[in-house]
């Protein structure tokens, strides 16, 4: 069995003396594990890091082995990125929601969000954005899709300014406000296209479109795993939290 795809690493582990176990998410086979030879290396190093872009080569006897990959950097990102603390979050992160997804299933509209995400990494609010559309992302793919454009109770499109917490759908200003006190707030950016990541919200509605992706992702895709959110996103709350307090103290 052999095949070629492009690929972003998500996590690596040592394996023996030498060797290591490179997980990517590949365009068209998933989430998929290998084994490179010389992956402990100091010379293999710089390339073995999350957030790095690569074409795999992978090969095994039956489809069903671990394999072997071989690896050429297209991408190497990871500097950067590890250079800023939100960012080691962000990506690890990023990470552990991509492994919610069945391994070696392909999932190809979820690998280009990855990209672009980690392409437009560099501002902690840009960043912030994206890494909440990944999250409904995720929700979508799993089953468990937020209907964001529509009133779930008048059927209008405009207004849409809160998220039924049973539903997932959206709720109107004026069908809303009885219930206010109830319901999720759903920020500007949510509501607008992948332009609005560029600009245009507040530190509030960062923290309530994580308030709203994360019910969802708890309630039905990690509680029912036995698993909680990663300590990784609770990290890169915390970083918009001191970025947002920054200019107050100072």
């Amino acid at each position: 069995m052999e095949w070629s795809d492009e690929g972003i690493i998500l996590g690596v582990r040592r394996h023996g003396e030498s060797a290591a176990i490179v997980e990517l998410l590949t365009r068209e086979h998933g989430r998929h594990l290998g084994m490179v030879r010389g992956g402990a290396s100091a010379r293999m190093r710089p390339l073995l890091q999350p957030g790095n872009s690569v074409l795999a080569s992978w090969r095994a006897r039956l489809d069903e082995h671990l394999g072997y990959y071989q690896l050429e950097a297209t991408k190497m990102r990871a500097a950067t990125l590890l250079a800023s603390s939100y960012a080691v979050y962000g990506v690890t992160h990023l990470a552990a929601l991509a492994r919610l997804l069945p391994e070696r299933d392909p999932h190809e509209d979820i690998y280009q969000r990855l990209l672009f995400t980690l392409d437009d990494f560099d501002d902690l609010g840009v960043a912030a954005a994206h890494l909440i559309r990944f999250e409904l992302a995720i929700l979508a793919e799993l089953g468990f899709g937020l209907d964001l454009s529509v009133c779930a109770a008048t059927g209008s499109t405009t207004e849409l300014i809160y998220v039924s917490p049973k539903s997932g759908s959206a709720v109107s200003r004026s069908a809303g406000e009885p219930w206010r006190d109830r319901l999720l707030r759903l920020p500007a950016f949510l509501r607008d296209d992948e332009t609005a990541c560029e600009s245009g919200w507040s530190g509030q509605d960062l923290f309530d479109g994580f308030e709203l992706t994360g019910r969802f992702l708890l309630r039905n895709v990690l509680e029912p795993r036995g698993q909680s959110h990663s300590d990784a996103r609770a990290g890169f709350i915390n970083a918009i939290t001191r970025a947002l307090q920054r200019p107050a103290e100072s």
